[in-house]
């Protein structure tokens, strides 16, 4: 059986983006980022002119994602969260690729990538109706 670890980082897998939760002057706020699953980790890719990022960096945030808007009627439901300290990153050629393309304008303005890693310390994975009742494929 796997870890939820293991679980949270093959759910993640099927999602392209998710939410990082963690405050600013002193408050609690929300970010959408771009993520991949790898080496035990999960990278993030957000837009450097929000400055969301610098509340982030250095410090324990907490990611997740779902398929709340993308299950099919009658599918289970899943959300996965990740806690972990989070750093900032220069990926790879190979990580920059598995990220796609980026978009052109956030809020109006160019998009300026900022990549952060999270080194997860703690994993939850929560479902309904047999969500997780199929082969789950792990990735070295």
């Amino acid at each position: 059986m796997p870890t939820d670890e293991q679980l949270a980082a093959e759910l993640l897998r099927r999602t392209d983006h998710g939410r990082v939760a963690t405050s600013m002057r002193a408050l609690p706020f929300l970010a959408f980022a771009r993520h991949i699953a790898v080496d035990g980790g999960i990278l993030l890719r957000m837009h450097r002119g929000l400055g969301y990022h610098q509340a982030c960096v250095g410090s324990v945030v907490a990611y997740g994602s779902d398929n709340l808007s993308s299950a099919r009627p009658g599918e289970g439901l899943w959300i996965v969260q990740v806690v972990g300290r989070c750093d900032s990153v220069e990926p790879s050629a190979e990580e920059l690729a598995r990220f796609g393309p980026a978009p052109r304008v956030v809020d109006g303005e160019s998009y300026d990538p900022v990549y952060l890693r999270i080194e997860p310390e703690l994993a939850t994975v929560h479902s309904t109706d047999g969500a997780l009742e199929y082969p789950v494929t792990h990735s070295p």
